[in-house]
């Protein structure tokens, strides 16, 4: 290997490594300490508002205000659910990798990892776990992809727009802050194949008497189980394909520093792109997800597991 070629190959080495260690530290920052604690002390004081916010099957309570409302909101929701198939063909899996540096495969590192238990399903049909937060910056680059990718299982209802927190409740700045994103909070989703849970942890607003973030929603006791079944750390973002796959970050090199500065118009803009950096990235991470649901919907609906997604299976191992 010639200089000029093996100091490109370290300076990807180390840029992915410096990526992966980035998550690595803002997972165990967001860490949810779910089964006691000071979380649980304030899920204590908030019972009457858990009650009501257990999961997208519930009605939960509405997001913290920001982002974009009335025909802009909109406009950018039919483009972020709406992306054709043709793009995301021609983007397949992209250049994401996550083992290996220039391994073509998806599984590893926290990204759509195989794992083993009883087929997670709800209301008769397969199901999506989701568990995150709004003040995560890792969570807010996730959603892009979960969004794209479930939209061509089903329909969403109530998306709207939000970014990462700024400040935490001791007024330091937050890594990656105002990261551009959605809420699932308020959120519904239907769709004949599968079943999507959200649980939206906390709001992105700290709680000044806590130090900590606004609590939002909380898992059922069946959620986290689960949770803590193949993530014992409690970290967040959370994503389980029907008990077959389990996502805990996302798809390297993609994540919330691709996202800094962009407004949801810019970032829709490029899924609809395949010459685009950022949407290539977005789009090959749900073509990814896109695969692993394809798994657990019996590759129904054809429409969502064209051959261009079906070829990523081999990728993701089980």
């Amino acid at each position: 290997m010639g200089r000029a070629s093996s100091t490109k190959h370290d300076d990807r080495r180390h840029r992915i490594a410096a990526q992966r260690a980035a998550a690595r530290r803002a997972r165990l920052r967001n860490r949810l300490l779910l089964a006691g604690g000071a979380i649980v002390a304030v899920i204590a004081v908030t019972v009457a508002v858990v009650l009501v916010n257990t999961g997208s099957q519930n009605p939960p309570a509405a997001p913290p205000p920001g982002g974009l409302t009335g025909t802009a909101l909109a406009a950018t929701v039919r483009e972020v659910t709406t992306v054709p198939g043709s793009v995301l063909d021609a983007v397949g899996g992209g250049n994401l990798v996550t083992t290996d540096i220039g391994s073509p495969t998806a599984v590893g590192s926290g990204y759509l990892t195989p794992v083993s238990g009883s087929p997670l399903t709800s209301g008769g049909k397969p199901e999506v776990l989701y568990v995150g937060a709004d003040f995560c910056p890792y969570c807010a680059a996730a959603r892009w992809p979960l969004i794209v990718a479930l939209s061509r299982f089903g329909t969403f209802s109530g998306l709207t727009t939000t970014s990462s927190a700024v400040k935490d409740g001791a007024g330091q700045a937050e890594l990656y802050p105002a990261t551009p994103t959605w809420t699932f909070s308020g959120a519904r989703y239907t769709s004949d194949y599968l079943t999507f849970t959200s649980v939206e942890t906390n709001t992105n607003v700290p709680d000044p008497s806590t130090g900590f973030y606004t609590v939002l929603q909380a898992p059922t006791a069946a959620e986290q189980t689960t949770l803590a079944a193949y993530d014992p750390s409690g970290g967040i973002p959370f994503v389980d394909v029907g008990n077959k796959y389990v996502q805990l970050t996302t798809l390297v090199p993609y994540g919330p520093q691709d996202l800094q500065g962009k407004t949801w118009s810019q970032i829709t803009a490029a899924l609809r792109d395949p010459s685009s950096v950022l949407g290539g990235e977005i789009d090959a991470s749900a073509n990814y997800l896109t695969a692993a649901i394809c798994t657990i919907t019996g590759n129904r609906p054809a429409s969502a597991c064209t051959p261009a997604v079906r070829a990523l299976q081999s990728r993701l191992g089980h």
